[in-house]
């Protein structure tokens, strides 16, 4: 049986709107006239990055991947550790389903994938560990990436990084030079790889400019890498290319921080200086919404106190907060859990801070992804969609839909690889395949 081949490509924060200025670029066009797409796909909720890709791998709303934010819950601290590595997702993923049949997989930057070597047989990391270091390749050995690997793609492509340029674009311009390379000297099946430019000029100038444009030029050349990479390798005729994104965007006026409320009411408590002593309900950002933690899950007082502060917030209509969810509904009406016992929807045009200390509102903070001109993790049924573009063996030509789930594209990546993912909470998209 010939061997097949996955690319998947996505693109992070991508949404249909971009679609009219990629058709005039050459990889893109020959995408959408040659292939199939999905206008307009829901995503979950929180829309936020780490979240959307668990599901991505697995077809699994957030109650069941485990990731239900970027960053895991730990109140006071302003840096707290990503979920990061393929362990934290709590269900099997399309890595795995790889793995058991006997396919060859690489992930290269594809968030919550790091110490996967056992599974993923090409692994480039997505965060890295804290330097610095003296080898720049070590984060990727201590994060999974193979002795081969190291030596015979990532060092010679750190020599020509410059350690001086700024995150993006650099950062993803290295992920592409190695996801080519690998595609080149490996041949894996499955290549899953996400450039983050796109999202990073949203957050930093807002949702449609001149530097989103140019973000989306530059990822149209990305893609052609990726194309003549599987040229030179010999599997273009059993190659199926897929372009895909996690979320959209929405503007923003504000970043509120209802912690500030919650040391007011005296359920947080702070020292002297201002720093966080102790607490008993505190508000974790997911950047357009927030998870309200309880130290005490159990106290039934507690719980109805601060029910009643909320919705009393949210009711008076300046507090950023338009919607609260009880753990139960956010879990019956969005498959979202996460040991939150409230979960605040954000008003449309403010994002949610962690800090404690005043001033409650604030203006943008550009360094601060949650917070910059436009950002994410609102209901997924707001704002403009990610859409969902497919070429390749496996895949009908022509099929225009205008909408989808987000939660049924890794079923379909699975099936157009002649794989299974038997938790998924989504099903293969059949319109789209053979």
């Amino acid at each position: 049986m010939k061997e097949k081949h996955l690319i998947v490509m996505s693109v992070d924060a991508m949404v249909f709107e971009d679609l009219e200025y990629l058709g005039t670029l050459p990889h893109f066009r020959q995408l959408l006239q040659e292939g199939s797409r999905i206008e307009r796909v829901r995503s979950i909720y929180p829309s936020l990055t780490h979240p959307v890709h668990a599901t991505l791998l697995t077809g699994c709303f957030p109650e069941h991947t485990g990731i239900c934010n970027n960053v895991r819950p730990e109140p006071g601290n302003p840096d707290a550790p990503w979920y990061n590595d393929l362990a934290d997702i709590q269900v099997e993923t399309i890595f795995h389903a790889a793995k058991a049949a006997g396919l060859r997989s690489c992930a290269c930057r594809w968030p919550v994938t790091s110490r996967a070597g056992g599974v993923i047989d090409y692994l480039v990391p997505e965060i890295l560990e804290d330097g610095p270091w003296e080898d720049p390749a070590l984060p990727y050995q201590r994060q999974g990436s193979s002795p081969q690997l190291l030596e015979e793609v990532l060092r010679p492509l750190l020599r020509l990084q410059d350690p001086a340029a700024p995150r993006h674009p650099a950062y993803d311009s290295f992920e592409i030079d190695c996801a080519a390379e690998i595609l080149r000297r490996y041949r894996p099946h499955l290549l899953f790889t996400h450039p983050g430019h796109v999202d990073s000029a949203r957050h930093e100038n807002g949702l449609f400019n001149r530097r989103v444009t140019e973000a989306l030029a530059l990822t149209d050349r990305y893609l052609g890498q990726l194309m003549d990479a599987a040229r030179q390798a010999g599997i273009s005729d059993s190659c199926n290319f897929v372009v895909l994104s996690d979320h959209g965007h929405l503007e923003i006026q504000r970043t509120v921080c209802p912690n500030v409320l919650l040391a007011r009411e005296g359920l947080l408590r702070l020292d002297g200086q201002g720093n966080l002593l102790d607490w008993d309900a505190y508000v974790q950002s997911a950047g357009l919404s927030a998870h309200v933690f309880l130290r005490d899950p159990a106290d039934a007082p507690l719980r109805e106190r601060v029910s009643r502060l909320l919705h009393r917030l949210a009711g008076e209509g300046i507090y950023g907060i338009s919607r609260v969810f009880t753990a139960a509904e956010a879990k019956e009406q969005y498959q979202l859990a996460g040991g939150f016992s409230f979960v605040l929807e954000g008003d449309g045009f403010s994002a949610f801070g962690e800090d404690w200390r005043a001033p409650f509102a604030r203006p943008f903070a550009v360094t601060d992804y949650r917070c910059g001109h436009s950002s994410h993790g609102h209901l997924p049924e707001k704002g403009p969609q990610p859409p969902f573009l497919c070429m390749g063996p496996d895949f009908r030509p022509g099929v225009v839909l205008p909408e989808g789930r987000i939660v049924d594209e890794a079923p379909t990546l699975a099936s157009a690889m002649g794989l299974s993912l038997p938790q998924a909470d989504g099903r293969p998209i059949a319109e789209l395949l053979y």
